[in-house]
């Protein structure tokens, strides 16, 4: 209990640059969007990850970073205290050909930083820069409603560009020291709490309003593609990617509703980003291990893999080899499973030649001692077989039952019953049935070990129904495959007992040689 009041002491302290102002509810949920996997080639992707880092910069102080033309500063008022505000009209007063730099002017406001830790500090202005967020959210949404029916339906390009600006001003920025770091550097051998409550950024009503105006300027349909991809461009989408190590679970949605809504619009965009995250993937496999937003990512891929083209590129069946299945190693897998899942089924739906490559990498990074991971596997598994043909099934059948055995005599009895509703799925069924001769003769031991010494009467019901069901499939076979087992049984029995026989002769030998004075220990 220490040890948790201490780390959320650290916490508190390294998180608090923002305080809690009035938000407008509604964040946006997921969209499908379109998802196709553009073709082309692109620059090698270069990911930072420095977001962390980072010192602040100067654009984050205790007092508020304000542009000159944002606010005016009262001459009978000293230069300690906080600035006056300028007063903005509302866009609808103002005739259309002055709403440009009206515009320009309340996005100077929005780009002013201020500290959010304290209430009391430049409340006025806080509040004004609120109320500029959501003018201009209902602006890009519906600028005739908006502003009127004369209000121009495109943003000029220069406007786009500070819109841009005042958004990044806003949320690109060092994020707070993760749990796991702010614990270390209090107790360097200490674990990380698993149970630990998910942040939530006290400047979030605050920062929703941002990503909600950045939201409605990528849907926008009056937002030119050929214009906006000069202001989010690559460099943005790197950035982007960066925030999705957030903590705040709320951030990440909206991100990954931005990041799929980019995706779908900027089709130049496409290769870059499925590289980056390529490499997001790579740095979290390979080297960190920890990052917060590999579900959020893998939800947009699942939507990306979806709208891919037939026959399927080389580049994509390459990303499912050496990022998505080596994405089953890391201890953390249990967080972003279901995402996972779904993005590995997508590709065998869309191709069912690739079933094998994804049965053999599942085998591959198979879980020894985690039984979680290992239920987690065998649910994956069945969904991957449900899409599997006959063809594909037959080039991994042997060592997958011989897994699914290993899995059935688990002593772990969620892990034993997993693998025994393989059974209860009629496609599974099917695929044994037509090849019973070969996998028959690798699980029958281990029903029969189960039969015969499993401890948990779940699993015990569960194996004979399924021996049964073996009986009924093929009699001869089964009666087969039992003679073999009482076989191997009556062997390793008499293998056993010349053991013990010759131990017996060796302690005769022993005692004859030394005597009375020789102590043996049965």
């Amino acid at each position: 209990m220490f040890n948790k009041i201490i780390k959320r002491g650290n916490r508190k302290g390294a998180r608090g640059d923002s305080a809690e102002v009035a938000a407008r509810p509604a964040a946006p949920s997921s969209s499908s969007g379109s998802g196709g996997g553009g073709a082309g080639g692109a620059a090698p992707v270069t990911v930072n990850h420095a977001s962390r880092a980072t010192a602040p910069s100067p654009s984050s102080p205790t007092s508020p970073h304000v542009a000159p033309s944002a606010f005016a500063t009262n001459p009978a008022v000293g230069a300690a205290s906080p600035p006056l505000l300028e007063p903005l009209p509302l866009l609808r007063d103002v005739a259309a050909a002055d709403r440009p730099g009206l515009i320009l002017r309340k996005l100077r406001l929005v780009a002013a930083l201020f500290d959010l830790s304290d209430s009391l500090k430049h409340p006025r202005e806080k509040e004004a820069k609120r109320q500029a967020l959501l003018e201009l959210v209902d602006y890009v949404q519906a600028p005739a409603q908006a502003a009127g029916a004369n209000a121009p339906t495109r943003l000029p390009d220069h406007v786009q560009e500070a819109l841009v600006l005042a958004i990044s001003a806003n949320i690109f920025r060092p994020l707070p020291p993760a749990l796991h770091e702010s614990a270390a550097a209090i107790d360097p051998g200490a674990a990380p709490d698993d149970d630990e409550e998910p942040y939530l950024d006290p400047s979030w009503p605050h920062l929703q309003l941002v990503y909600e105006l950045l939201l409605r300027y990528v849907v926008s349909p009056d937002t030119d593609t050929k214009v906006a991809k000069r202001y989010v461009d690559h460099a943005f989408v790197l950035r982007i990617l960066d925030l999705f190590d957030s903590e705040d679970p709320r951030e990440r949605e909206y991100l990954k509703t931005v990041l799929h809504r980019i995706y779908g619009k900027f089709m130049v965009h496409r290769p870059f980003i499925r590289k980056a995250i390529n490499n997001v993937f790579y740095r979290f496999i390979f080297e960190t291990q920890r990052y917060n937003g590999i579900g959020e990512l893998l939800e947009i891929l699942g939507s990306i893999i979806n709208g891919f083209a037939l026959p399927m590129k080389e580049e994509h069946k390459l990303f499912l080899a050496r990022a998505l299945i080596p994405l089953h190693k890391p201890k953390s897998v249990v967080i972003y499973h279901q995402q996972l899942s779904y993005c590995i089924v997508e590709f065998v739906e869309k191709d069912y030649k690739l079933a094998d490559t994804v049965i053999r990498g599942l085998l591959k990074y198979w879980p020894v001692t985690n039984c979680q991971k290992e239920v987690l596997f065998l649910g994956e598994l069945e969904e991957v077989l449900e899409a599997t043909q006959p063809a594909e099934f037959q080039r991994c059948m042997v060592p997958l039952f011989k897994q699914i055995a290993r899995c059935l005599n688990s002593s772990h009895f969620q892990v034993a019953e997993r693998a025994l509703f393989l059974w209860n799925n009629d496609h599974i069924v099917s695929l044994i049935a037509q090849n019973r001769g070969v996998i028959f003769p690798i699980i029958f031991e281990a029903l029969e070990r189960n039969i015969h010494s499993h401890w948990n009467q779940a699993v015990h019901g569960l194996t004979a129904n399924v021996r049964k069901m073996f009986l009924d499939m093929d009699s001869e076979l089964f009666e087969e495959c039992q003679q073999q087992y009482m076989d191997k049984q009556a062997k390793a029995k008499e293998m056993q007992e010349q053991r013990e026989s010759a131990w017996r002769q060796l302690e005769a030998v022993a005692a004859k040689a030394a005597g009375d004075d020789m102590v043996l220990v049965n």
